[in-house]
């Protein structure tokens, strides 16, 4: 078995007896910043308004092909969301507009924590207006996703 880093903030918070939510934590130290432009919920796989039948098609497809990538494996939820949120808008500021995060499928019969908390980062007010469609690479592979950026013109 491979081994697996121990935060010691969560080590001392276990012997304290204090739990905690990570998406708590991480929407305690960044708070969202507020948009004009209201978005409809995303869905990983999910088709979204505003995005035409080519760009979708490839994108759901494999077809086409991310320009950068980000690997989460083994880094704590925090630094892991951190790092996202650095890396989506870096891509959005450098124009990039497919891109793919792997989180890895995690150890657990729902999937690792970060696997599980992608999604309620994506929806974040802050990451949200960057973002056009999500898709897992692969249906059989839920460890990894594609992200579709919105061009800069359109944020």
């Amino acid at each position: 078995m491979g081994h697996v880093p121990v935060d010691p903030v969560q080590a001392l918070a276990r012997q304290a007896g204090i739990t905690f939510r990570v998406r708590e934590v991480i929407r305690a130290v960044s708070p969202a910043v507020r948009h004009d432009r209201v978005h409809d919920r995303l869905e990983i796989n999910g088709r979204q308004p505003g995005l035409d039948t080519t760009s979708w098609n490839a994108l759901a497809t494999g077809k086409m092909k991310p320009q950068k990538r980000l690997d989460l494996h083994g880094l704590f939820a925090q630094d892991a969301f951190f790092k996202l949120h650095h890396f989506l808008h870096a891509c959005s500021t450098q124009n990039i507009r497919c891109v793919e995060v792997i989180t890895g499928l995690g150890s657990g019969q729902e999937g690792g924590v970060i696997r599980q908390e992608l999604p309620h980062w994506l929806e974040r007010g802050d990451l949200r207006p960057l973002i056009l469609a999500v898709v897992h690479t692969h249906k059989k592979n839920k460890g990894a996703v594609r992200i579709l950026l919105r061009a800069k013109s359109r944020l």
